[in-house]
């Protein structure tokens, strides 16, 4: 089961003035998120206008999911929090009606190996891939039946690679997809999950005429606000404590979880945006990611990788080239570094 809170939301004085130009006063948006500092900074970002925030204790099972939350502006008088289960079609409808968008952005990530030997009944892949599916499709067809404006989807860079067959002489962009065969050749389930949710949403959107938007953002570092570390910050904490690992068929490329967020948010407000959004401050190696730490924090054991760890990958500036038309300017590779380092420490989790 993947019982969630449920956050319902508006806009937010705090976003950048560039985003602040588009956003619809008075609209409530909702977000369905787990335990991770993307879905986190969404909530920072736009605030809540339905009043009834005592409910919230009410509604979420586990506090200790949600509590970071109640820190942000306004959380207290408005902020709306619902327990809901991505298989439970009623929980969504009771939880995102009355608004007019919805954020679709929880999928579980772990940095080890998923080792599910369940399979999801009359599907050939382990469970959690099935529920990634179904969940996503559970969500898009509540937002249909309650006449949603926009639906934004968090995909990820793993929903374009690994994908070895891509031409050897174009960068890779929003035109490319994720290999399937090859991921179940070499059990990358979380690719091949992210992959499957996108497709499936892309295909329920046109068959149904439903308006959504797809972000695919690569390894999401910066300010831990959440309890628990999110999978990229852990990617950087054990590079920190000499992990070799150097994630060649899913490595991708950074971005600061703060434009993240803003980038969740233009795609909602932009009625120009459409399609798949790419968010990455550049296409990189994780050799490039390591050296870059290694040289920003000489006092930690990162140890000296290959410059080429992602065999064939060209490297690129813009790659986000529509996120940045619509004004997001990315915070470039050393700060998200330093901001994530920093809070590791501050947090306790490195000295």
């Amino acid at each position: 089961m993947s019982l969630l809170p449920f956050v319902v939301e508006s806009s937010h004085k705090t976003i950048p003035q560039n985003v602040t130009d588009t956003i619809h006063p008075g609209a409530s948006l909702a977000a369905d998120f787990s335990n991770n500092e993307i879905e986190t900074e969404v909530e920072g970002k736009v605030d809540i206008e339905n009043n009834d925030a005592q409910r919230s204790q009410e509604l979420v099972e586990d506090e200790k999911e949600t509590k970071h939350l109640e820190d942000f502006e306004g959380a207290k008088s408005r902020l709306l929090l619902f327990q809901m289960d991505l298989l439970n079609y009623d929980s969504i409808v009771t939880a995102i009606t009355g608004t007019t968008g919805v954020f679709h952005l929880a999928s579980p990530c772990t940095v080890d190996e998923v080792r599910d030997p369940e399979v999801a009944p009359n599907v050939s892949l382990p469970v959690h891939i099935s529920i990634s599916i179904k969940g996503t499709i559970n969500v898009l067809t509540a937002a249909k039946e309650l006449g949603i404006r926009r639906v934004v989807v968090t995909s990820s860079v793993t929903a374009i690679v690994p994908s070895p067959n891509w031409p050897a002489d174009v960068v890779k962009n929003e035109e490319c997809w994720t290999d399937e065969e090859y991921c179940k050749q070499e059990g990358l389930w979380y690719p091949l999950s992210k992959t499957r949710a996108e497709k499936a949403a892309w295909e329920f959107a046109k068959e149904n005429n439903l308006d959504i938007v797809v972000v695919n953002p690569g390894m999401a570092m910066g300010p831990i606000i959440p309890p628990a570390l999110n999978a990229s910050m852990l990617i950087l904490l054990r590079l920190l404590q000499g992990c070799t690992e150097v994630f060649e068929d899913i490595f991708f490329g950074s971005v600061h979880v703060k434009d993240l967020a803003r980038a969740h948010i233009l795609v909602y407000e932009n009625i120009s945006a459409t399609g798949r959004h790419l968010c990455v401050e550049a296409i990189s190696h994780y050799g490039d990611f390591a050296a870059k730490v290694a040289e920003l924090f000489p006092e930690y054991k990162v140890p000296r990788l290959p410059k080429d760890t992602q065999p064939g990958l060209l490297r690129a500036k813009d790659a986000s080239k529509k996120l940045m038309d619509l004004g997001l300017e990315f915070i470039p590779i050393e700060q998200i570094i330093r901001d994530a380092v920093q809070s590791l420490k501050s947090k306790g989790f490195i000295a």
